[in-house]
């Protein structure tokens, strides 16, 4: 059934490319265990985790005909929400599926209109996708696909809506790592407030289908619930 076609298995922190610029947050790279304590202190401006003892588990990449169901009928059966990032042409593909993520009550995001690394995408091409999709989902949330933005893009989507980030990338996306190994690292990084990023795509199907149950039976172990982001009032 149900990627992101992302970095190498292991933490390179922040990167200083374009430095007359400002910098660029390379945190692809870090995955199946909690974002360095130092880098939230480094772009205070995004949203890094939530408060209290619920923990937030996001989607990225979606809606998916297969995988979003998938998830959304999990968090369903067992009483959570998520926070779903999605991409604006999957969305055109699959409004049945998107309209499903909001009525059933999950918070949804815009994840750009065409997946764009922000890296890779000239300033004013990456801000027209983001205000397309940001047309079609009108969420107030946003997350940069790869976890890659410079900081003038930063600085122009986060005037209009709120740059969430993520605590915990648990490595789905990663057709090299066993499910297993997914879990268990997610699992042991996992806390209160946590922010916990998995993907509805047909790419992390294989890991996200033993992933998102076993994790779901740890933190309903733990007593703690996932709850929706809040979307800020437009």
């Amino acid at each position: 059934m149900c990627g992101e076609d992302t970095a190498e298995p292991r933490s390179r922190g922040c990167s200083g490319r374009d430095l007359p610029n400002g910098f660029r947050a390379e945190l692809a790279g870090v995955y199946s265990t909690r974002v360095p304590k130092a880098v939230p202190t480094l772009f205070p401006e995004f949203t890094w985790q939530g408060n209290g003892q619920a923990v937030h588990l996001t989607f990225d990449d979606g809606p998916h005909p297969e995988c979003t169901p998938f998830v959304l009928d999990e968090l369903g059966r067992r009483g959570h929400k998520g926070t779903f990032f999605c991409v604006g042409e999957n969305i055109e593909r699959h409004p049945d599926v998107f309209d499903r993520i909001r009525d059933e009550g999950h918070a949804w995001g815009n994840h750009t209109m065409r997946h764009e690394s922000g890296w890779a995408t000239p300033h004013r091409a990456y801000l027209r996708s983001y205000l397309e999709c940001e047309t079609i989902t009108g969420s107030g949330l946003f997350r940069p696909p790869y976890g890659r933005i410079t900081k003038g893009q930063a600085r122009a989507i986060g005037a209009r809506s709120e740059v969430v980030m993520w605590t915990v990338l648990t490595g789905d996306f990663d057709v090299r790592r066993q499910p297993e190994a997914c879990l268990e690292a997610t699992n042991r990084a996992m806390r209160p407030g946590a922010i916990a990023v998995m993907h509805d795509s047909q790419k992390a199907a294989p890991r996200l289908q033993t992933v998102l149950p076993g994790v779901l039976d740890f933190i309903e172990s733990k007593g703690w619930k996932s709850e929706a982001i809040s979307m800020p009032s437009r």
